[in-house]
């Protein structure tokens, strides 16, 4: 038989005392645990306000100036020769208070931010570019004129300066690579003139790139509009990690998707600007393109990784004993994923630098030290050409290509230096690979698997080496109209 515990009625009275209090209590720690955790996850703070009142002194409203000539033609008006034409200009004249050769003044509107206490304001180039007066609105009250220091157009990225006689409150750069996807962020600005605003979002992605070499944009979903441009983005610490410069809409208006250019890309700009008044990138001096797996599989690369050199001009990499047709894996101890983080990477580097560059060559890596040129210097460099023997003409069809070897005729033709070589693709059977590849009549292929063409047979000795080798695909370097790209052209049977 079962024994049941009964409590004696002092017991009893007890424990409907301590009960409620401990239902009370777990509940509350409960609730509490539960809080704690929402909050880890959510990472949103109660307020924007304190960090809205904390940086709001550093953020400025700029005003631009430009003169703009007027037009005094009577455009769509009246045929030019008409007997109307006198007629209409008169009118025009009138209404424009009979000063229709007077130039007018154009405004425009933009945000900026100050970085020093002695008045160095960062902003977007686009805002400032080519005004004849820049003044500066301070949030706490008051205006000064502002001049360049520099600009760097690849970034949009421009460097004020206003002379005042006391300090001015400022922000600091934070890392934007510590940045991450769902991270709290705020903004502020001039958005559509409208004065200093205040707008609040996250980091919805990172390494944006638009359409510049340099571009590392973080994309949020903070309202950012017309009038922003030039404006700061802001972490939960106050630091500034991007500047906001574009927007993605259809109607001209936030929908969501912002751009601000990264605070590591904007430091290095900002701090050239400030020491030579210009930007000082470095330079390797090779053209590139991307390995795609059909390119790694040619050359036998294990992935597809690095940035493959389509050509050499005179310069720091030629020096070095860079070729065409190595892959670019390692730069200054910096591993190389593709094109885009190699320039970048070379671009952040100092002028004049001996770095470590290490390629993959003939199935092989090796380790070249180069010393970099200077980018601005370098942006009018012509690739150097490689100079071929002469032989006989000869032609052929293979892998869905007819080629022939150059002769006088083609070369005026295809309007060729006198140093061009390799062969020439007369015809493409337009449901061949090489016609997928974009291969074209009158494209020049000057390698073949890494090798020199000086004749038909040179090309087929590599195709045939290809396929003893196992491979499915052979690399061809093919230059239309002076660009080399690299094509992996499948070794279809035949």
């Amino acid at each position: 038989m079962s024994q049941a515990i009964v409590l004696s009625q002092d017991k009893q009275d007890e424990t409907r005392k301590v009960l409620p209090w401990t239902l009370a209590m777990g509940l509350s720690v409960a609730l509490l645990l539960l809080q704690t955790m929402s909050a880890a996850a959510r990472g949103a703070p109660e307020s924007f306000a304190d960090l809205a009142e904390k940086i709001s002194p550093a953020v400025v409203n700029i005003t631009t100036s430009t003169t703009v000539a007027r037009n005094t033609a009577p455009r769509g008006v009246a045929p030019e020769g008409s007997p109307f034409e006198e007629f209409f200009r008169e009118f025009q004249d009138r209404n424009r208070g009979g000063n229709g050769d007077r130039p007018r003044r154009s405004s425009a509107l933009g945000s900026g931010f100050v970085i020093s206490e002695d008045g160095f304001v960062v902003t977007n180039n686009h805002v400032i570019d080519g005004a004849d007066e820049i003044l500066i609105e301070f949030f706490e009250g008051g205006e000064l004129p502002a001049k360049v220091i520099g600009t760097d157009p690849n970034t949009d990225i421009a460097l004020l300066k206003v002379e005042t006689d006391k300090p001015l409150s400022f922000v600091s750069f934070g890392n934007s690579d510590f940045s991450r996807v769902g991270d709290w962020v705020m903004a502020m600005g001039n958005p559509l003139g409208q004065g200093f605003s205040v707008s609040a979002g996250i980091v919805s992605a990172r390494n944006r790139a638009l359409s510049g070499s340099y571009d590392d944009y973080i994309q949020t979903d903070a309202a950012i509009n017309r009038g922003n441009s030039g404006g700061p983005l802001f972490n939960m610490d106050g630091d500034v990690i991007g500047v906001n410069t574009a927007i993605l809409s259809p109607n001209g208006g936030s929908i969501g998707i912002g751009f601000s250019m990264a605070s590591n890309v904007v430091v290095n700009v900002v701090d050239q600007l400030k020491e030579f008044g210009e930007t000082r990138r470095g330079w390797l001096g090779v053209r590139i393109q991307d390995v795609t797996d059909d390119v790694a599989e040619a050359i036998g690369l294990e992935n597809a990784a690095g940035a493959l050199v389509t050509d050499v001009p005179e310069g720091p990499s030629m020096e070095a004993g860079i070729k065409a047709g190595d892959v670019i894996m390692s730069f200054d101890g910096k591993d190389v994923s593709d094109t885009r983080s190699l320039v970048k990477t070379v671009g952040n580097t100092q002028v004049g630098k001996a770095v470590r560059v290490i390629v993959f060559r003939d199935g092989k890596t090796e380790t070249l030290k180069v010393t970099l040129g200077r980018r601005e210097e370098a942006e009018g460099a012509v690739p150097a050409s490689q100079p071929a023997a002469p032989a006989a003409p000869s032609k052929t069809e293979v892998l869905g290509l007819t080629i022939s070897e150059i002769t006088d005729e083609l070369r005026d033709q295809l309007d060729l230096t006198d140093s061009a070589s390799g062969l020439v693709i007369q015809d493409v059977v337009e449901t061949s690979k090489a016609y997928e590849k974009g291969l074209r009549a009158g494209d020049l292929i000057t390698e073949a698997g890494q090798q020199k063409l000086a004749s038909v047979e040179d090309l087929t000795k590599q195709i045939e080496a290809a396929r003893e080798a196992g491979r499915k695909s052979l690399l061809l370097l093919v230059r239309r109209a002076g660009d080399p790209r690299f094509v992996a052209l499948a070794l279809e049977e035949g």
